[in-house]
Order: structure tokens, then C-alpha cells, then sequence
């Protein structure tokens, strides 16, 4: 019998979808375009469908230098929650929890989402003040999250050590039960299938070499390794490598790189229920389908586009992790990984319009990138669509960098989740 890797089967799925196979294997560009989107990740992805979908736009090519989702969109920790201080971030996150809700439907694909809730720790008096208002600020925006005691911590995750002689005793916690996990590359695989069913182009192995732009300063098209392809819009979605690309249209990004890691255990028998999360030692934890333990670091302190980091980050994590877990600390890592993130000075995304006519960015997600994926989809789809703003991005745009009107999401994005 003729054994399939996980991934082969899901190929093999999507080949057999109707008009699939096609697109699967690279259609030659055309030399015109409605819109062009560069970056064949979640987000990316998301866009050309809800492009599609909502607004009738099937004329579309998404372009990756790659292959789909082989970015941070394959190399995240799958956590979803929208927990955040500020209305414009609780607007966008919760939006994208509405979306994820139903999104196995909408796309006939199994994107294994998975509500188990996140619950954030409280270590000392700094981080119990931070949650509490956190709690408030989210309950005021329609964002469910409660404080509950270590006690009850204790209870929703008994592995969880609680003792107030440990190295992080637990004084609390935050919880958000609508939080929880999805499959990362599965949302790339069935926004890309759908997105296909309905006409779009997905262009893989096709670098972006250079934007090209009309006697007006207005936007023309790309230029790539396999030709001139033009386009009155186009759209920058690709994490990581935002900033070049701009450059190629003149435009400056307040961005700048991190590596972030993450490792995963050998699999066991299902032992943690939710997300478990720590700000104060940069560090969490979840159990993926499969019985891996998927623990998550924080980023590190110096920009770089290394794909490994540094290795006390992950040290330190691990050294969190089985301070809080004891029951882990004989437990084997199978692999560790590093991806880049963009970050921006005050820690929230752009997805906005840019100074120059037909050419939009949905860039600087941070840590924050994989749990906004249907939502930040679904606004940029609009954004590009109308030449303005959906309400709920309207606050990510470039001109707060200069008028002041900043989004400081940096607590809530103190570890790499």
C-alpha cells in the first residue's frame, strides 16, 4: 500500500478539486491584471478570495516568490485569541474570531479551528494590574475575557504548577474561552482552493523583482522572473520581506525584522486543554492535534533575518515552561524553528492605502499576524477594493507614524504569540 505524508494527502485533496489542478501547477501570468497580490500566505491568500468573494474581483493573480504558505504563515504557533487593550486592535482581532468561527464552512475546508481558550498568567502585582485592565478594557469592546484565581487556573489546567514557592508563582490569570488554535497551513490550503474555484490566479516560484509605476506615479503592474505583469492595483502582503518590496515603489516602511522561534515536543497523549500563557517570561504553550507540545518564544532582541535566533531565547523559554509544567522537564524537543517578523514602532499592523495611487500594504503584524488572518483578509480585500478603509482598519494606517495617533500594543504583544 502507498503511504502519504500528511502534506501529500492535503495536495492531493486540493489537486482534485475542480479547476485545482491548474492553478496547482502554475498558469503562465497574463500581462494584465485587475489586481495584483504579492505574497501567497494566509493573508495574502485571504485577500484575493474575500476580493473575489465580496467584491466581485476574480481578475487576480497572487504572486509568491515560493510556494503557498511557506512563509510565516507555515512557521507560526497556530494561537488565536483577541484579547487586546486598545478598540481599534480589539476591532480587528474579534473580527477575525467572528470569521474564524465559521470559516471550515465558508471554505469547505477543515481548517481544524478550535475554541479551547487562551488563559494569560499573572506572575506579581505588575502583571495582575496589566490583565485586570486588559479584562475591563476587552469587556468594554465586546471582547470576552474574565480574571479567574490560580485556583481555578489550577482547574482548567491541572499539569499547571501553582505553588507560591515556585520560580513564577501563579496569582491569577486572564481568560479568554473563545481563544484557542487553528491549523496554520491549512488556512493558506483552503483560502487558495477556494480563491482558485473562483478564477484567481495563484502564481508560485514567481519573484517580485520590481514594481513598475505610470508616468503619473500611479501604479502599472510588477516586474518578476517571469515577466512584466501589469496591474492598476497592487497589494504588499509578505511578512518579512515588506520593507524591500516597498523600496522598489519608493515608499519608506517603519518596519523593522526579528526572528522569532518556537520548538515542538515529541507527541503524547492529550494533556493540555487550552493556551497557556506567560508575558512576564516570554513564554507559552498548547498541544497540537497530533499530541505535539507547541511552545513559543519571544523575539529577539536585535533585528535580524536569521532563521534560527539566538539560543538563550529558547533556552530561557524552556527553562519557563518546565518551571510552570515540572511534569514536562523529561520531555524531548523533535525540532525548533525561527521565522521574521515585521514589527512597527508601536506594535500594531499597517493595512492601509499608500501614498502612491494603486499600491496598498498590509504589513508590521508582529507577533500578532496568524490570529487576524480572516479578518485582516477581509478589510485589506475591502481597502483594495473601494480605495479606502474598511471602518474597523482605518486606525492602521501610516500617517499615525507621524501625527501621533499610535496604537501601543506592546504589552499585549510581549510574547510571540
Amino acid at each position: 500500500m502507498r503511504k502519504y505524508s500528511v502534506f501529500a494527502l492535503a495536495r492531493e485533496a486540493m489537486r482534485s478539486h475542480s479547476g485545482w489542478q491548474k492553478q496547482w501547477d502554475n498558469p503562465e501570468p497574463r500581462t494584465q491584471y485587475d489586481v495584483i497580490i504579492i505574497g501567497a500566505g494566509g493573508h495574502g491568500l485571504g485577500t484575493a478570495y474575500y476580493l473575489a468573494k465580496e467584491h466581485g474581483i476574480t481578475n487576480v493573480a497572487v504572486l509568491d516568490k515560493g510556494w503557498i504558505g511557506g512563509g510565516n504563515t507555515g512557521r507560526n504557533t497556530t494561537i488565536i485569541r483577541s484579547n487586546y487593550l486598545y478598540d481599534e486592535s480589539a476591532g480587528i482581532y474579534n473580527h477575525a474570531i467572528n470569521l474564524w468561527e465559521d470559516l471550515s464552512k465558508e471554505l469547505n475546508y477543515n481548517v481544524m479551528f478550535s475554541q479551547r481558550g487562551v488563559m494569560m498568567l499573572a506572575h506579581n502585582v505588575h502583571d495582575v494590574q496589566s490583565l485586570k485592565r486588559h479584562v475591563h478594557a476587552n469587556r468594554l469592546n465586546g471582547v470576552d475575557n474574565k480574571w479567574i484565581t490560580a485556583n481555578a487556573a489550577k482547574e482548567i489546567c491541572p499539569p499547571l504548577n501553582i505553588s507560591r514557592t515556585s520560580r513564577y508563582p501563579v496569582v491569577g490569570a486572564a481568560l479568554q474561552k473563545k481563544g484557542g488554535t487553528a491549523r496554520h497551513d491549512a488556512v493558506a490550503w483552503g483560502y487558495a482552493r477556494a480563491a482558485s474555484a473562483m478564477g484567481v490566479h495563484i502564481i508560485q516560484n514567481c519573484e517580485v523583482t520590481g514594481i513598475n509605476r505610470n508616468t503619473d506615479g500611479s501604479v502599472s503592474g510588477v516586474e518578476t522572473n517571469r515577466g512584466t505583469i501589469g496591474a492598476m492595483k497592487v497589494g504588499v502582503v509578505a511578512a518579512g520581506h515588506t520593507s524591500s518590496l516597498m523600496d522598489m515603489a519608493g515608499v519608506r516602511m517603519p518596519l523593522e525584522s526579528y526572528p522569532l522561534q518556537a520548538c515542538v515536543s515529541e507527541p503524547i497523549k492529550p494533556i493540555i486543554p487550552c493556551v497557556v500563557m506567560s508575558n512576564s517570561v516570554h513564554a507559552y504553550i498548547s498541544q497540537s492535534d497530533k499530541g505535539e507540545l507547541v511552545i513559543g518564544a519571544g523575539t529577539d532582541q536585535y533585528t535580524s533575518y536569521s532563521q534560527t535566533g539566538s539560543l538563550h531565547i529558547l533556552t530561557h523559554t524552556l527553562d519557563a515552561i518546565c518551571e510552570m509544567f515540572p511534569i514536562f522537564t523529561r520531555m524531548k524537543m523533535l525540532r525548533s524553528w525561527g521565522g521574521i517578523v515585521d514589527v512597527t514602532p508601536d506594535r500594531s499592523p499597517v493595512v492601509a492605502k499608500t501614498p502612491i495611487s494603486g499600491l496598498f500594504v498590509n504589513c508590521g503584524w508582529g507577533t500578532g499576524g496568524f490570529k487576524a488572518t480572516p479578518g485582516s483578509a477581509n478589510v485589506f480585500a475591502h481597502t483594495i477594493a473601494h480605495n479606502q478603509p474598511h471602518k474597523i482598519n482605518e486606525g492602521f494606517n501610516l500617517e499615525r507614524f507621524s501625527n501621533g495617533r499610535l496604537i501601543d500594543e506592546a504589552a499585549a504583544a510581549a510574547v510571540a504569540h
